[in-house]
């Protein structure tokens, strides 16, 4: 498995070491690199974004500090904090924050965090495929949604929509999110706006998807590679 990273940090040299560090690193790979909390949230809340799998990020830069994007991320990417400040470290990790690294960074202990990351991606993975189901939170209280059930998710701006053969249910979460909590054996991303259970298509004609009464737009980024999970003849 390959984790794709993004690297943010004002401090060039402060990149290099890390960038190298990834570079060393077989299961890492660097997909995205910004200077500023500003242009990372414009990679990691857009939408059509869906290959970073973990953030570096330092916390004290201009306009947004990075603890400042991170409340904004909503837990959808798993991230490592890269700073030469200590005094941010238990609001991290009350933010959920993967791990903490203090500069300057040796490769053992950059090592020992991104393992950590790696060993949370295959069991979130692992635990998507054995599962039948997913726990929300809509209106107050937790509703298990049946994957058999589950036949399409939309977003709706700062929230996604369960569409359930037993009904809707309203949910605040990012589509990145969801995209990575449901097997991939079944679902896959047709759309910035839609996810689809692929044993829910009633058939599939230029670029839409039919599931239920529902027409959905198959976007053009996401075109081959859905079509490649299909069982076509």
């Amino acid at each position: 498995m390959i984790l794709n990273c993004l690297l943010v940090d004002d401090d060039q040299t402060s990149r290099l070491v890390i960038k190298k560090f990834i570079e060393q690193t077989d299961f890492l790979h660097l997909a995205e690199e910004a200077e500023s909390s500003v242009a990372a949230s414009n990679i990691l809340l857009n939408e059509k974004n869906s290959d970073i799998d973990l953030v570096f990020m330092d916390i004290q830069m201009p306009e947004m500090t990075g603890m400042e994007l991170v409340k904004n991320l909503n837990n959808a990417y798993p991230v490592i904090f890269i700073t030469s400040n200590k005094d941010h470290a238990l609001e991290a990790f009350e933010d959920n924050v993967l791990d903490y690294l203090v500069k300057p960074v040796d490769y053992s202990r950059f090592l020992k965090a991104v393992k950590k990351a790696l060993e949370a991606r295959e069991k979130e993975l692992k635990y998507a495929e054995q599962e039948n189901h997913i726990l929300v939170k809509s209106d107050s209280k937790y509703v298990r949604i049946s994957y058999s059930e589950l036949m399409y998710v939309e977003a709706l701006a700062d929230y996604v929509i369960f569409n359930t053969t037993k009904g809707k249910y309203i949910v605040h979460h990012t589509m990145k999110g969801i995209e990575k909590k449901l097997p991939f054996s079944s679902f896959s991303r047709v759309h910035r706006s839609y996810i689809v259970n692929r044993n829910q298509i009633n058939y599939i004609e230029d670029l839409t998807v039919s599931i239920g009464t529902k027409m959905i737009p198959i976007g053009a980024s996401y075109r081959e590679k859905f079509l490649e999970k299909l069982n076509q003849i």
